[in-house]
């Protein structure tokens, strides 16, 4: 008589299918294909240009712009642990009664109707065969069953029955992986920093919102290096950082590429680099009417008085491109001069052009003398406190395989039977859950050392 299902028996039958399984794996496939073709973590102009506006839109709804942290995406994987989880408490209680028997029995009949008997006549009296066989049985293979029939004895010896959990330790080690990349992905995070030479920063830019994140600590660069090889191609570049934390300065080390700094569980790369405005220049101030010279290292915000006590010159800025009569003249200091009427004006200094300033004519001429060339620094900083769950699964996985692929629950049977006064038949065979070829070399092996 056919009882109805409960709900929760419902839920169990659904998840302890195989057919979840696959499916879910599939669809998993099927999704990270979608996430190698579709631009991840781009901007929303990037959608616009390359898919279009309905595309875009979609995209977005979908999250397919950042696939691998949606919440459909998490919600595969999730069921894929459920399923496996649910697999492997339904099959273990047979397993486990196959490991852990109360008794230890084997079907003599079932041993002699094997395709891998193996059968000789050995010049030997039954008690010495089967001390010989007894003795070799327990070395090579285990613990020795002997039993007496009505023509001679058996031996029966097993090993391996544990290796049955391989696939539970595969089964293990995907749910520590899939751990690893849940916690990783709803706990971690993957972001930017550009930091001047001489800056301090403790906040970077998520790499997928571009929302800033707070760090524990501070970081400072303190100097930025970059080499480069005769076709100017970079050669090599390094960043000094310092630590900072409660206002101390808890450590200070160089970086380069491939060469992190690992600190409390965050991972700080070198990743790019880049020119920073230079933030003061060194003037030589000429006076248009004695041609008397004074030379000033000034900031950008600053403000000094010239010659004549009546003017002031304030530095205002830096510009990367300054635009002059339709002439780009590259990057530009920009100044303003206040003159003793009150009324003030606008100048340019650009870096490729010193001299620049002389053509205006005015009652002073500024010229560039030196300008500091600083460069910034981009750093990839990383989060991933899920990556100890992702190694331990990783090592599960080889070990897991080993025992799965490599390793078998084998049983061997030999009968011994008298033929003679001092001649006996002897019959080996045996079994195991995989690799029969290699068992039945296994066997050969063993007849070959009972023969001598």
């Amino acid at each position: 008589m056919k009882t109805n299902k409960t709900i929760p028996e419902h839920i169990w039958q659904f998840f302890c299918s195989a057919r979840l399984a696959v499916y879910t794996l599939v669809l998993l496939a099927l999704t990270s294909i979608i996430g190698t073709v579709v631009l991840q973590n781009g901007s929303e102009d990037d959608y616009i240009k390359f898919y279009g506006h309905g595309w875009a839109n979609l995209i977005k709804t979908f999250n397919f712009d950042d696939m691998y942290h949606s919440w459909w995406f998490l919600g595969l994987i999730v069921i894929l642990c459920i399923n496996i989880v649910v697999c492997s408490i339904e099959r273990l209680s047979t397993t486990w009664k196959i490991i852990f028997p109360k008794k230890i029995t084997f079907n003599t009949d079932r041993f002699r109707r094997l395709k891998n008997l193996e059968t000789f006549t050995l010049n030997k009296s039954l008690s010495e065969l089967t001390l010989e066989s007894e003795t070799l049985l327990s070395k090579s293979v285990g613990p020795v069953i002997k039993e007496e029939t009505e023509a001679g004895i058996v031996l029966y010896a097993e090993k391996g029955r544990w290796t049955r959990l391989g696939v539970y330790v595969v089964h293990t080690s995907l749910l520590l992986l899939f751990l690893g990349a849940l916690i990783g992905s709803i706990f971690g995070f993957k972001a930017n920093l550009n930091l001047d030479e001489g800056q301090t920063s403790d906040t970077a830019s998520l790499l997928t919102t571009r929302n800033p994140v707070q760090l524990d600590f501070s970081i400072r660069c303190n100097e930025f290096e970059v080499r480069f090889y005769d076709t100017g191609a970079p050669e090599e570049f390094r960043s000094n950082l310092t630590l900072v934390q409660d206002g101390k300065d808890i450590l200070t080390t160089d970086i380069r590429v491939n060469q992190p700094l690992r600190y409390k569980g965050i991972n700080i790369f070198q990743s790019s680099y880049g020119s920073a405005p230079p933030d003061q220049v060194t003037l030589e101030i000429i006076a248009g009417q004695d041609n008397a010279t004074m030379v000033r290292t000034i900031k950008i915000g600053e403000e000094i008085q010239l010659s004549d006590e009546k003017t002031q010159f304030k530095l205002e800025g830096f510009l990367p491109h300054f635009d002059f009569s339709g002439h780009d003249l590259g990057p530009t200091f920009i100044g303003r001069i206040f003159e003793a009427d009150g009324k003030s004006f606008q100048i340019g200094l650009p870096l490729k052009f010193p001299t620049f300033d002389k053509m205006r004519k005015g009652h002073y001429a500024f010229v560039i003398k030196a300008a500091e060339q600083k460069h910034y620094t981009g750093l990839h900083i990383t989060k991933d406190p899920g990556i100890w769950y992702v190694y331990a699964g990783f090592m599960l996985m080889i070990i897991g395989c080993w025992i799965t692929f490599f390793m078998a629950h084998e049983s061997y049977f030999i009968e011994i039977q008298t033929s003679g006064e001092k001649t006996s038949n002897l019959s080996i065979s045996g079994t195991s859950n995989r690799n029969s070829q290699g068992l039945r070399l296994k066997i050969r092996k063993l007849c070959h050392t009972l023969k001598g």
